[in-house]
């Protein structure tokens, strides 16, 4: 046992053979073969490129949730503006910009890394950095939306009811839940 404060461990092992066995229009599927513990296992994972998600707040404190069709799950689900980051050598905080103005059209003054966690560690290595904006306004031009983002849904609401909600049930979203609960829980910390 020890006293340190409990934090993930970096660890890494000889992958012997890596193979995309299914390529993808967004990400792709990949097989590798791993030497553990004098043994080989072989995984299958999603190769993601990562992506970054906004947790913007308006002067009344107020949250900016939108709304949008997700296919896998068969919902249209409550989630914060977000995307892929797939534009190479990127700035995160630079990627988190862009989707604030592409999908709510909007602009921020202070931004700052609010909590960075990995989606799905046995399915993916994606990890998703959430930014928290302040300062918002509209951009000076609205962005031209297509396919599920064409119909984005957008309001504003108090964190206190998103937290209610996430406790309820209500909203299963996971880079709405790990931000609202993490800025939440750091509000109340400052408090």
């Amino acid at each position: 046992m020890t006293d340190a404060p409990i934090a993930d461990e970096p660890a890494s092992f000889e992958v012997t053979e890596s193979t995309v066995v299914y390529e993808g229009a967004v990400w792709d599927v990949r097989r590798d073969a791993i030497a553990y513990n004098d043994e080989t296992m072989v995984r299958e994972y999603i190769d993601h490129t990562g992506a970054v998600a906004v947790y913007a707040e308006d002067d009344e404190g107020r949250v900016l949730v939108i709304q949008q069709y997700r296919h896998p799950v068969r919902v249209r689900d409550w989630e914060l503006p977000a995307g892929l980051l797939d534009v190479e050598g990127e700035d995160f905080q630079v990627a988190a910009a862009r989707e604030l103005a592409e999908e709510a059209d909007l602009e921020a003054d202070t931004w700052e890394p609010l909590v960075r966690y990995n989606t799905s560690s046995g399915g993916s290595d994606e990890f998703l950095q959430v930014y928290r904006a302040r300062g918002v306004r509209p951009t000076a031009t609205a962005f031209e939306r297509e396919a599920e983002e064409a119909d984005i849904v957008k309001r504003w609401v108090p964190r206190a009811e998103l937290v209610e909600a996430i406790l309820d049930g209500r909203l299963h979203n996971s880079g709405l839940v790990v931000a609202v609960l993490a800025a939440d829980a750091l509000e109340r910390r400052r408090a």
